[in-house]
């Protein structure tokens, strides 16, 4: 399994943008990747997926068009680019990763093998 390590999350204000990182610790050990979140009293909820080839996402309705899901296999890093930030979006981030053969993104948690520790992304005025 890879281990993963999320970064980039802080309180912002509304209509902020952010970016978090994450970063996988051995190459060529993920397949297709995503990001969750949960925020406080919620279970954790899908948010973005990409394919281990990078060329399809998908995302939830809640942030299609806000954020944007990348990866760079060079770096080991995913990334996931957040604008137009809501109170809504409050939430921990955890970076997931699919066992090296599953290379097409999902929104099923049940899915994936590995997980960061999540980093906390807080949008307040």
């Amino acid at each position: 399994q890879a281990q993963l390590v999320e970064s980039g999350g802080r309180m912002v204000k509304p209509g902020d943008s952010l970016r978090l990182s994450c970063v996988a610790s051995r190459t060529f050990s993920t397949g297709a990747m995503g990001w969750f979140r949960q925020a406080p009293g919620k279970e954790r909820e899908f948010v973005a997926s990409i394919a281990k080839s990078g060329g399809r996402v998908v995302y939830t309705h809640a942030v299609e068009g806000r954020f944007f899901i990348s990866r760079d296999d060079a770096k080991n890093t995913v990334l996931l680019e957040m604008n137009r930030l809501r109170p809504e979006d409050t939430a921990v981030y955890y970076c997931e990763a699919r066992d090296p053969s599953f290379s097409e993104p999902t929104y099923d948690p049940t899915d994936f093998a590995s997980w960061g520790q999540g980093t906390q992304v807080t949008v307040s005025s």
